[in-house]
């Protein structure tokens, strides 16, 4: 066994979202202790701390071009961040419940969630304002993402369904049902 090239340290609460930057030189962090941390992949250094969020940092993920962080919080709001700076850009609120997944478009331009609340929403990622609330499912949203061309989102819920909608308009394409065991991810 070899030992770990790092281990990072400061979160104040158990770690349970990470993310690369597209470059892979960095990475985002976040935490039950309502955080997420910004660090360098070679050496392990701690760059910045994302403070802001009143619950645990579910999610955490980078814009493609690795300027922007984006944070999903169980206290219902997701947060778009520079990178750099650690200056918060925007609150996105909305939801009625914790948000499990957030991510970005391919192209940067918009975001997406996944609630509790049983929706999934589109946001303006320049502004945070809302473009559309997806609504369908009935138990909680715990995964949504882009299609790779930005056209499609998908949706995973503990109503044991994926559904696939056309990003545009928010309109339900296809709703998908699988066994028991399906429904926790969306890639």
């Amino acid at each position: 066994d070899r030992p770990p090239l790092h281990v990072l340290r400061g979160h104040g609460g158990g770690v349970v979202a990470l993310a690369s930057a597209p470059a892979g030189r960095r990475l985002v962090t976040g935490s039950q202790g309502a955080t997420a941390r910004l660090w360098e992949t070679a050496t392990g250094q701690e760059l910045r701390v994302h403070e802001g969020h009143l619950g645990p940092v579910l999610a955490a993920t980078f814009a493609a071009d690795g300027r922007r962080v984006l944070t999903a919080s169980g206290d219902g709001t997701a947060r778009l961040w520079e990178a750099d700076s650690g200056r918060q850009l925007a609150i996105l609120r909305g939801h009625e419940n914790q948000v499990n997944s957030a991510c970005f478009s391919p192209d940067g331009e918009r975001v997406l969630t996944a609630s509790d609340d049983r929706t999934a929403r589109l946001w303006q990622a320049s502004s945070g304002a809302v473009l559309a609330v997806l609504r369908g499912h009935r138990r909680h949203v715990r995964w949504a993402a882009f299609s790779p061309d930005g056209l499609r989102a998908i949706t995973t819920s503990e109503d044991f369904t994926a559904r696939l909608w056309n990003a545009g308009t928010a309109s339900e394409e296809t709703a998908l049902q699988r066994s028991r065991d399906w429904g926790r991810s969306a890639v």
